[in-house]
């Protein structure tokens, strides 16, 4: 694990290392610092398994891949920002399935040593600052950049100033001992983050289990080849919610796509639909079916 997090973090990371090492089957894989959104995912998710924390999304990824944990949390995309970035090519290049997911309503804190009228400036990653930029200037306390926001706590926590504080989540201010000097300090308030679990093996849920598909796709190139490979979707009446488009290795001639739909391969439509998808494109890829966690018609 990098040295790079702050001592008090670093310490929680080892002892968690440790822990999980014991008992690989249990773990599951990260990324950020313990008291990161995605550790609390994990807490959320898993709450008798044993987080284990990963410097990258990639050594999460390979944490599974190579039996340290059972499996892997990782954020697909979130309400104010959209996707997160790379995911769509780490995941069909993991070789992993998706198994589940969960969403975490992001729910900032002002962390401190002290109390609020004493900070002078407060550390979290630049998104975060990005997203309580209005209390902070309400408040006169100046935005400094960190490469976590659990990270930023942790090295408040260690730091010892109590004119610097953090914003980050509830549970990095108990890990690290620092007092909640206020919660919910985001400016927007549907700030939440979609989290996917990452497994060697694929899990498909029974029939009747309300189900989602994620798949990635090439479309050939040809005209209207898009048009034709989502039609059977339509005709079979399968509702697709997220069709995103990338390109890669710096080619603008043929598209990649990411999508998801409701449904598992085991119902009829959705069998039908991913074989009239097959016919128009160059190559199909499950990367899962797992359980829906949330209604996306809400």
């Amino acid at each position: 694990m990098t040295s790079s997090y702050p001592h008090l973090a670093q310490i929680l990371v080892d002892r968690m290392a440790a822990a999980a090492a014991a008992a690989p089957e249990q773990a599951v894989a990260f990324q950020g610092a313990p008291g990161a959104y995605s550790h609390q995912a994990v807490r959320e998710a898993f709450p008798d398994r044993l987080p284990l924390p990963c410097a990258s999304f990639e050594d999460a990824i390979e944490a599974v891949q190579s039996g340290r944990a059972g499996v892997a949390m990782i954020p697909i995309e979130n309400s104010l920002h959209g996707r997160v970035a790379d995911i769509h090519f780490l995941l069909p290049e993991s070789g992993l399935s998706i198994i589940g997911e969960h969403f975490v309503r992001v729910r900032h804190c002002l962390l401190g040593l002290g109390d609020k009228a004493a900070l002078r400036e407060v550390k979290s990653h630049p998104q975060a600052l990005g997203q309580v930029r209005r209390h902070l200037r309400a408040w006169g306390i100046a935005p400094v950049q960190f490469f976590d926001t659990a990270a930023g706590a942790a090295a408040v926590a260690g730091e010892g100033d109590a004119r610097v504080g953090a914003i980050a989540s509830r549970l990095a201010g108990e890990l690290y001992g620092l007092n909640i000097l206020a919660e919910g300090v985001e400016d927007e308030d549907h700030n939440t983050t979609r989290f996917v679990v990452l497994s060697r093996e694929p899990v498909v849920p029974p029939l009747g289990l309300p189900a989602m598909t994620s798949f990635n796709f090439e479309v050939r190139s040809v005209p209207a080849a898009l048009f034709k490979a989502l039609g059977g979707f339509a005709t079979n009446g399968v509702n697709m919610t997220k069709l995103e488009s990338y390109l890669r290795d710096g080619k603008f001639s043929q598209a990649e796509f990411y999508a998801e739909i409701d449904g598992s391969p085991l119902e009829p439509p959705v069998a039908r639909a991913l074989e009239e998808l097959a016919f128009f494109t160059n190559w199909v890829k499950i990367i899962g079916t797992y359980p829906r966690a949330r209604d996306r018609a809400d």
